[in-house]
């Protein structure tokens, strides 16, 4: 019996372009997938038209033992879906075999973060210009409690910047942030946070006598626009022109990035997942997952270091 199955992908590609209206890279890419589909069930002994679920199947388990990543087999997937419903649409076939197909997983991206040394350099950085009392010092001490502030509790940057003036008053080794969902979450400071804190409470206090405001903002970080306070693009597009001048390359920078670092850097040294948890505000466990390529490396260090086997092996090497 002639195999068709060229024809039916040909047919198929006249039906998106005049039907749909399908873009000249849409039906090349179209065409490359269903061709690769139907040389590999081909060389299986099976014709495209005829194929099974189970020859699917197989067909995207080929593509990820060759290195394919999920969002390419998905992308292949497509294509077969849209050609068999075409298949069924017209008579051609009786059932749609991609139908019971599940589409690959995609593999969640890691976040981005900095290194230790990189963080240390952007603080430097920070407290170098703040301790300069130059004319614009007072965005400078700014600056540099904004980033002790973020690094030392890996706050959300809207968290950040609406925090309330309140917080001055605050003595303690702790600050109650409201995060998602109005939820409030207790987060320690860093003896390097608080003394950054200080300085700029003290500036701002300053400014506001200096402007003789008979009534003060109820923000840490006031601003003369819409909500108040500080604007998360301003922070953010402050510390990209901070990371320029420490040296660290800016498309690596944001404030969410410092928000990584500070969980990537906990669990590196030892912290409990359930305690950063905890301490980013995240209210499933899931969420705070992404972070454990951090802990199977410290795990596999603490077994090469510690076990009684490896050590042995060691000595013997």
């Amino acid at each position: 019996m002639t195999d068709r199955s060229a024809a039916y992908v040909e047919s198929f590609l006249e039906m998106m372009s005049a039907e749909r209206g399908a873009a000249t890279n849409t039906l090349q890419s179209y065409e490359h997938d269903l061709e690769d589909a139907l040389s590999f069930l081909r060389s299986r002994g099976t014709r495209l038209t005829d194929a099974s679920a189970d020859d699917l199947r197989s067909y995207l388990s080929h593509l990820a033992g060759e290195g394919f990543k999920s969002s390419s087999q998905a992308r292949r997937l497509s294509a077969l879906r849209q050609f068999y419903k075409f298949l069924y649409a017209e008579g051609l076939r009786g059932d749609d075999p991609t139908g019971i197909l599940d589409a690959p997983k995609k593999a969640r991206a890691l976040p981005k973060t900095l290194s230790i040394d990189d963080v240390t350099r952007l603080i430097g950085q920070a407290e170098t210009e703040a301790a300069t009392g130059c004319e614009d010092a007072f965005a400078q001490l700014r600056m540099h409690a904004l980033i002790e502030l973020l690094y030392a509790t890996g706050m959300r940057v809207s968290e950040l910047v609406s925090l309330p003036a309140t917080v001055l008053s605050q003595n303690g080794r702790f600050l109650v942030v409201r995060g998602k969902g109005n939820k409030e979450r207790l987060v320690p400071l860093s003896q390097a946070a608080m003394r950054a804190l200080r300085a700029y409470g003290d500036a701002l206090r300053s400014k506001n006598a200096e402007a003789d405001r008979p009534e003060e903002s109820p923000w840490l970080f006031p601003s003369y626009g819409k909500t108040g306070y500080l604007p998360r693009q301003v922070f953010a597009r402050d510390l990209k022109g901070l990371a320029a001048r420490a040296g660290i390359r800016v498309a690596t920078i944001s404030p969410h990035v410092l928000r990584h670092a500070f969980a990537s850097h906990l669990l590196a040294n030892g912290a409990d997942l359930r305690a950063v948890q905890e301490l980013l505000g995240h209210s499933d466990i899931s969420t705070t997952q992404i972070y454990t390529h951090v802990l199977e490396e410290r795990l596999h260090d603490l077994v090469q270091n510690h076990h009684p086997l490896a050590k042995q092996a060691k000595k013997q090497d």
